[in-house]
This record gives structure tokens, C-alpha cells and sequence, in this order.
């Protein structure tokens, strides 16, 4: 259940600019074949904008571009290029849907980058953007730098791009050192003294890509740039799901198919190297597990109680983390899901001993059987469980990331342990259902999981913890 705090009462646009912007990235290039399988899956999901890339950067730039641009995307395909006539017609070879051309705007850009003064600059713009709509192209204008910019002189560029055709223009906080209530006051500002829709490109630099990008929609702007997993120079900028969960769970607006965020995560964490953080927001491993034992039984008894929104918005499940810190309520629910049943005294002994022990960051399902076994003199692990148990096999297609289908079955509720294996199967899973029904169920949905491709299951009769 969401909780709306504001409210946007214009349309809000996503572009994704992972194939340009997220390539900037140090030690990052893509395949075209990576790049075609992003520009795909950010289609699926419902990206309104996909920015391709820069032609005039290198051929097999120029070719993704145009391979991506011949797919038949429902998404709008751009191509980045300098305010250059030459970039321009590079650029619509490609046969794109639209322009973003661009030109830094601050006076250190001018002088020290493109040495041109102010009236050189707009000509320049002027005449770029002309050639482009001659070119049939709708156009997007960047005033690069532009929250360092003199106000005076950036209002005068975005008019000048806007009489030459443009029908967007992009204000970036290139550098990342706005605030959300500067950012907000700017889009506010140039929402009135221009006519053409804002699109907001804020960087990270200083941590408040996220911030900074929601106070430029709450400003006016109408159109969101963003990258999977935050990529782009330095330290990136505003994270696809960081901004597609804000505006739904902050907003009320919906945007791209949230459930498929986790997937298109991995995709580009595998394609890219760079892994996310356990604790970044949304996508990190830790983001919806509880450890402390007030926040577990809080959330044990009303979950909102600690989450701001429910793992199941994006596909994931929460975790409750077994250690030092774990209260009785988190333990019992623990050994409970498990099939054992104890008294008040007996789970208040089991937390003690767990509380002695803390050189252990997580105590494992064996481990809470060994701490009950001790306490109750029973022989545990022998017990035929109450719950429908299984072993499944999983196999994946051959040109799919094992990896990627493991970290989407560790997503799926019921499953409880994931072993990435060597044999004619590439993975096993755990599943502990409440009924056969839940096991038939949670079967199918590991069946639509795309890559794979067969599966086997075995039914737990008992089990032995050694």
C-alpha cells in the first residue's frame, strides 16, 4: 500500500540514458548486443525515452544507435550529439527519433572548454537545431552546466533553442552541487518564461541525484533522466528505481512496470561489473532485510511499522536477519516456518544463547534447530516437517547468466536457500510451501522466469540436519 505525501499534476517522462550516460562510467563499455538486449527490456517495461548514445563517438557506438533505432521500440530512440552541424547529420543517419543536442552553458564551459563568447554560443545552438528540424528530427536542447549558469544568460539560450525548433530542453545539474529547494526554484522559474517541456539530468556527486530530481518535477519539469543502477560519470546520476518507486509510493504516479526492476538490475550489473551496494536503496540485498529485535517484531506483527512500502511493490521478499541483536518475536517466527513449536521459557533460553554468541553475524536454519535441540533435549532434526518441503532443479538456457536466474529465485517467496550447482542442472532451490497448491504455484512462477529452461522437483519426506 502506497503512501501519497504530494501530488504532480502533469505528466512525468522517463528517459533512461543507461546506453549513453550509464557507458560514461569508468571501466564500463557494452556490446551491441548488451546495449540492443537493454534498450528491450527497458522498452518492456514501459521507458517512455531511450537516449542511445553519441554517433560521432566511435562506429560501434554509431552502429548500436542505429541497430537499436531499426527495432521498432514503442519508446522514443535519441542520439546525443554536440552542437555541430556535422554531429547533427551523423546523427540523423541514424535514423532516431529525435536529437539532444548540446552545448555548455556556464562561463567556465565557454571559456575554458568551447573558448566561444555568449552570442557565438547561441548561433551555434540556432544553427544546429535548425539543421536538425530540416533534417525532420524533433529536437531536445541540454544547456549543459546549467545550474551553474548565469540565470540571465540560460534563459536566453533556452528561448533561442526553443524559436529554432526545439521542443524539449534538458537542465542538468552536470556537476551534482544543487539542493532540492534551489533545484525546485529554477524549474519553477524557467517553467514560466519558457513554453517547451524540462527535462531534469541530475548527477550524484554530492548524493542528491534522487532529491534533486524529484524537486525538479515538483518545479515543472515533465520528463525524469535516469540510468539502471545510478551509472554515469563520477558518481553517477539519479538510479531508474530509485526515482520509478519515489514517484509511485511519494506521488501516486505510475510510470515503468515496477516488479521488473530487480531483473534489469542484474541484467546491468552483469553486462556492466559494477555491483550495487548491499545497502543501496530499492535493488540493494539489504534493502528490505530487518535486523534489530524491536524493528523484526514491529514488522512481524504490522510491517509498515518499519518499511515505507512493501518489498512485494518491486518483487522481492523481506529477510529477518539471526543475531545478537534478534529479539523472542524474530526467533519464534524463524523456528515456527520451520516446524518447531516451543514454549515461552524454552524460545527466551534459545535467545539468550544466541545473545552469548556474538562472534556470529547470521545463525543459520541449523543453527536455530542446534540451539532448540539443546534447549528441549529433543531430537529435532529428524522430525517429518508439517509444511510441504521440495528440493527443485532449475536449468538454465546456455547463453543465460546463472547468476542473474539464482538472484531472481532468492527474490521469490517460499524459496529459502539457492545453490548455484555443477551437474546436468545448474541450480537447486529450497521451497518450503504451505500446500501443494502454494508448491504447484510457486513452480509455475519459476517456470515463467525468462532463461529457464526445464525443472525437476523432489518432495522432502524427512529431513536429517547433520
Amino acid at each position: 500500500m502506497t503512501m501519497v505525501f504530494k501530488r504532480l499534476n502533469h505528466r512525468i517522462l522517463i528517459l533512461d540514458t543507461t546506453l549513453r550516460e550509464g557507458e560514461q562510467t569508468p571501466n564500463v563499455t557494452f556490446t551491441i548486443e548488451e546495449k540492443l538486449q537493454i534498450a528491450r527490456k527497458l522498452d518492456e517495461i514501459g521507458v517512455n525515452m531511450i537516449e542511445a548514445g553519441d554517433p560521432n563517438v566511435s562506429r560501434d557506438v554509431k552502429e548500436a544507435i542505429r541497430i537499436i533505432a531499426k527495432e521498432g521500440l514503442k519508446a522514443e530512440i535519441l542520439a546525443h550529439c554536440r552542437a555541430l552541424i556535422p554531429d547533427v547529420e551523423n546523427a540523423a543517419s541514424c535514423d532516431v527519433d529525435r536529437v539532444a543536442i548540446f552545448l555548455g552553458t556556464s562561463k567556465t564551459h565557454l571559456k575554458h572548454k568551447l573558448r566561444r563568447d555568449e552570442e557565438n554560443a547561441i548561433e551555434l545552438v540556432t544553427k544546429a537545431i535548425e539543421h536538425a528540424r530540416e533534417q525532420g528530427l524533433s529536437v531536445r536542447f541540454t544547456a549543459e552546466d546549467a545550474s551553474r549558469t548565469d540565470y540571465r544568460f540560460l534563459t536566453r539560450i533556452c528561448k533561442a533553442a526553443e524559436d529554432a525548433g526545439a521542443d524539449r530542453i534538458s537542465i542538468p545539474d552536470t556537476v551534482g552541487i544543487m539542493t532540492p529547494d534551489k533545484v525546485r526554484e529554477l524549474f519553477q522559474n524557467l517553467s514560466k518564461e519558457l513554453r517547451v517541456e524540462l527535462d531534469t539530468h541530475c548527477h550524484n556527486d554530492l548524493g542528491m541525484a534522487t532529491a534533486n530530481t524529484l524537486a525538479a518535477l515538483e518545479g515543472g519539469a515533465t520528463a525524469a533522466h535516469v540510468t539502471i543502477n545510478g551509472l554515469g560519470e563520477r558518481s553517477g546520476i539519479a538510479p531508474l528505481s530509485e526515482i520509478a518507486v519515489a514517484l509511485k509510493v511519494i506521488y501516486d504516479v505510475d510510470t515503468v512496470k515496477l516488479e521488473e526492476l530487480p531483473a534489469l538490475s542484474l541484467m546491468v550489473e552483469r553486462f556492466s561489473g559494477v555491483v550495487p551496494a548491499p545497502n543501496t536503496p530499492i535493488i540493494g540485498e539489504n534493502a528490505f532485510t530487518h535486523k534489530a529485535g524491536i524493528h523484526v517484531a514491529g514488522v512481524l506483527a504490522d510491517p509498515s511499522t518499519y518499511e515505507g512500502f512493501p518489498p512485494e511493490l518491486i518483487g522481492r521478499q523481506r529477510e529477518i536477519v539471526i543475531d545478537k541483536y534478534t529479539g523472542f518475536h524474530a526467533v519464534k517466527s524463524r523456528l515456527e516456518r520451520l516446524g518447531v513449536y516451543l514454549n515461552d521459557d524454552q524460545m527466551a533460553k534459545i535467545v539468550q544463547e544466541i545473545k552469548e554468541r556474538p562472534t556470529i553475524t547470521k545463525f543459520r536454519d541449523a543453527d536455530l534447530i542446534e540451539l532448540a535441540e539443546k534447549i528441549t533435549g529433543r531430537n529435532l532434526q529428524a522430525e517429518i516437517p508439517t509444511k510441504v518441503e521440495a528440493l527443485i532443479r532449475v536449468k538454465c538456457e546456455s547463453n543465460i547468466y546463472t547468476t542473474a536466474i539464482a538472484r531472481r529465485l532468492k527474490a521469490l517467496k517460499k524459496i529459502n536457500k539457492v545453490y548455484e550447482v555443477t551437474g546436468n542442472y545448474d541450480i537447486e532451490v529450497t521451497v518450503i510451501a504451505d500446500s501443494t497448491a502454494e508448491l504447484n504455484e510457486m513452480l509455475e512462477r519459476i517456470r515463467e522466469i525468462e532463461g529457464v529452461e526445464a525443472t525437476e522437483t523432489q518432495l522432502v519426506l524427512k529431513k536429517f540436519e547433520v
